[in-house]
């Protein structure tokens, strides 16, 4: 596992050395900037019956609003509610999503929730070859919204082969408060976990399919930006919430397979919280 969270984390040997002949500004790039994101985004962590969420999937650097990597199509998506599953691979369209340096294939879907509950928003995306790594990423990832107040599904276990199970309610947190997953891999814990852990700095622009030039925060050193944590001997981690917003955990290479199309292959486990201010 540690060869694995060094090797997603650091520029390889070869990189390296021609970074080291660039300007001091490039060099000064952090290693930080490499960590990926997969986002299953909507505006709305609490919903009201009836309401149309636009969720946004998009894989890409949510903290810098960095390079959109093209995303192709789901495996599947679909969604979790009161023990029922819903295939919404369907619904699915594909758009270009704008970050702060390029454009990149990502996709959208309209859902109306209808009744009161948990609903589960589950991606199981195509492996991403990332070229500068010479290896593939899958990120399963979950996002959460519930509505009209009533708790049924937020710490249901999907099955998924690489996921984090909440033990806390995803929608119902306070800045200031903390945030508790397990981890698991095909259901069974993952002792000391690497994760990711990012917020969402640039608000997404739904209607532009894009994100906010504007950061909400400017960190202090670019190490801040992708910040790391570890899952204890039961695969459980906690993280205290600093400020209001959507954030995003990432297990890095959790899930069985290691390999596709004779590269390495990692699996990940994402999911999407949110916090909310104490007016």
């Amino acid at each position: 596992m540690e060869e694995k969270w060094m090797k997603r984390f650091f520029v390889r040997p070869a990189l390296f050395a021609v970074l080291a002949l660039a300007t001091v500004a490039t060099f000064a790039v952090s290693d930080t900037a490499w960590a990926h994101f997969q986002m299953v985004y909507t505006p709305h962590a609490i919903a009201d019956t009836g309401q149309e969420l636009n969720l946004k999937i998009v894989f890409t650097h949510p903290f810098t609003a960095g390079h959109t990597m093209d995303m192709g199509k789901p495996r599947a998506f679909f969604l979790e509610h009161k023990g029922k599953r819903t295939d919404l691979g369907g619904s699915l369209k594909a758009i270009n999503w704008k970050s702060m340096t390029n454009q990149g294939v990502a996709y959208e879907a309209v859902y109306k929730v209808r009744t009161m509950g948990d609903y589960i928003f589950c991606l199981e995306p195509e492996p991403y070859l990332e070229e500068s790594e010479d290896c593939y990423i899958q990120q399963f990832t979950k996002s959460y919204v519930n509505v009209a107040g009533m708790a049924t599904d937020w710490d249901r276990e999907i099955g998924l082969p690489a996921e984090i199970v909440p033990l806390d309610k995803p929608y119902a947190l306070w800045a200031g408060s903390t945030f508790r997953g397990i981890v698991k891999s095909g259901g069974k814990i993952v002792p000391y976990a690497d994760i990711e852990v990012e917020f969402l700095n640039h608000q997404p622009l739904t209607k532009e399919n894009a994100f906010s030039e504007t950061a909400e925060v400017e960190p202090p050193f670019s190490v801040m930006e992708t910040l790391t944590i570890k899952a204890d001997g039961n695969g459980v981690f906690v993280f205290g919430i600093p400020r209001e917003g959507w954030w995003g955990f990432a297990a890095l290479g959790v899930g069985p397979e290691t390999e596709h199309k004779g590269k390495e292959l990692s699996q990940d486990a994402v999911i999407w919280v949110y916090a909310h201010g104490m007016k």
